[in-house]
């Protein structure tokens, strides 16, 4: 039973994790009737793992900073786990670097190596890099809370169809934030075009002018039922007038009608001619 309640709790968090790499790693925004979806963690024929590297993590470094992140999940490390020191935050000393999503080691402790995380799979959100032009790709942005830094790793996932180009540049955007750059087909979007189906600005005025419409009825109908005491039909307000609306916009069609045509047969044939 108790192997059986654990085979189950197993697969439910398999399947949140999932759903929760799915949904940190989906895009979508519309310009101009197009539709620019991503989906960095899809899998292709070429790229079975999308965006995320196979080898378990993105590997980066520079002026003695060197940066471990993998993209929309956590790290995996089968060879060569960073050794530095403080570790708890991202899996301890024994799994180092399997407890978070990025992560940051530079030499402060006496010319040690000391580790900072940086990101975690929990805080990662994805936006466009450039939302003027959609197509160019997405930044995929982590960060942690820690007890005395607040940190953070921005990669810029570049759309090229051609070629994948893991980080070769890193820098340092702030006292704890870092950003880099790959280049990777998951960064193009799929472009859709959506037939212009959202609102206009005829249809928007028109759904705007009638909630005002019946606004005013219904704040008219129970002014004239609660404080003048009407009952029946006669509680809608100005009842005169939109009863005789119907005759009052034929007559105004009708005689615009008679304006442009002129005066008719019958009205012409009144009068007879004259000798004189």
């Amino acid at each position: 039973m108790q192997l059986r309640c654990f085979i189950i709790i197993l697969i439910l968090q398999i399947i949140y994790t999932i759903g929760a790499v799915n949904s940190i790693c989906e895009l979508s925004y519309t310009q101009q009737n197009k539709l620019y979806s991503y989906s960095l963690a899809s899998s292709s024929a070429s790229f079975p793992h999308g965006v995320l590297s196979e080898d378990g993590y993105y590997k980066v470094s520079s002026n003695g900073t060197v940066v471990w992140f993998q993209l929309c999940d956590g790290m995996i490390f089968n060879h060569d786990p960073p050794k530095c020191f403080d570790c708890s935050e991202c899996g301890g000393s024994s799994r180092c670097g399997m407890g978070c999503s990025a992560l940051m080691s530079n030499n402060v402790l006496g010319g040690y190596p000391v580790c900072t995380t940086i990101g975690r799979t929990q805080s990662i959100t994805t936006d466009l890099i450039d939302k003027v032009t959609p197509a160019k790709g997405v930044v995929v942005k982590m960060w942690h809370q820690g007890l005395e830094l607040n940190c953070s790793l921005s990669v810029s996932v570049i759309c090229d169809l051609k070629q994948v180009q893991g980080p070769t540049t890193l820098e340092k955007v702030g006292d704890c934030d870092f950003a880099t750059q790959i280049t990777h087909p998951a960064g193009c979007a799929n472009v859709l075009t959506t037939h212009g189906n959202g609102l206009g600005w005829f249809s928007t005025l028109l759904i705007i002018l009638l909630c005002l419409f019946g606004a005013y009825l219904i704040a008219g109908a129970v002014y004239r039922y609660f404080y003048l005491g009407i009952r029946g039909i006669d509680i809608i307000p100005n009842l005169e007038f939109w009863v005789s609306l119907p005759h009052r916009v034929q007559s105004l069609f009708v005689s615009l009608v008679q304006r442009f045509r002129g005066p008719s047969e019958r009205y012409r044939s009144s009068y007879s001619p004259v000798d004189f």
